[in-house]
């Protein structure tokens, strides 16, 4: 899914996630190469802002790097029908180092970004996770706002602590670095875009696109 770029401030985010896509706070993202594209494995792990969430061996022969957007239709796809297959038969045995990175398309999509960023960190991916499984009930609504607060419930917040999380400097400042890095470096206007040991892949891959990467690469 091709996107436009959303750089947020704190008012914004508390202010502007139930009109989800306004357009004044959106500006064009740099335009994608029709070529395929490598990117030195170095360059892409590098640390920012924020922690990267990696699961896996770190001495894996291949590492992938997710970037997502909580409600992107393709990348809800990916995560509940590829995701668990690659889990298993790849990060699980020690043969793919993976880390997913924040690239939201809208409000919606940073604010749940930073509620998946404020809870515990070993809950990190059963909540983007639940985002996922779920995201037709709560970012495809009439009333987005109103339902990103009920899953946040489910999720261990309250209303004082979600405004609190949607307040936090530097987990906003986090994801706005994320996805303008993404863009400004690695060309990424499209999600979900994986970049494998280095080597860029834009779409939702599947399980037979997955093997077809990877299985050279062991």
């Amino acid at each position: 899914m091709k996107v436009t770029a959303v750089n947020l401030s704190r008012r914004q985010i508390l202010q502007g996630v139930a009109a989800i896509g306004a357009g004044a706070m959106l500006a064009p993202l740099l335009p994608m190469p029709a070529f395929a594209e490598s990117f030195s494995p170095m360059e892409l792990q590098k640390q920012g802002l924020l922690e990267d969430m990696f699961i896996g061996s770190p001495d894996a022969p291949v590492t992938i790097i997710e970037y997502a957007s909580l409600t992107c239709s393709h990348c809800a796809t990916f995560a509940t029908e590829s995701f668990p297959y690659l889990k298993k038969e790849y990060i699980d045995t020690g043969k793919v180092y993976y880390t997913m990175r924040e690239f939201p398309l809208d409000n919606l999509a940073f604010a749940a970004s930073m509620l998946s960023r404020c809870a515990p960190k070993e809950q990190y991916y059963d909540i983007l996770h639940l985002f996922f499984e779920q995201q037709r009930k709560w970012a495809f609504t009439q009333d987005p706002l109103g339902n990103l607060k009920a899953m946040a419930k489910q999720i261990g917040y309250n209303d004082k602590t979600f405004e609190e999380c949607l307040s936090n400097q530097s987990i906003l400042d986090g994801v706005n670095e994320s996805r303008e890095r993404a863009n400004k470096e690695f060309g990424v206007n499209s999600t979900p875009t994986f970049f494998i040991n280095g080597e860029k892949h834009p779409g939702a891959l599947t399980v037979e696109q997955l093997d077809e990467i990877i299985k050279p690469l062991l």
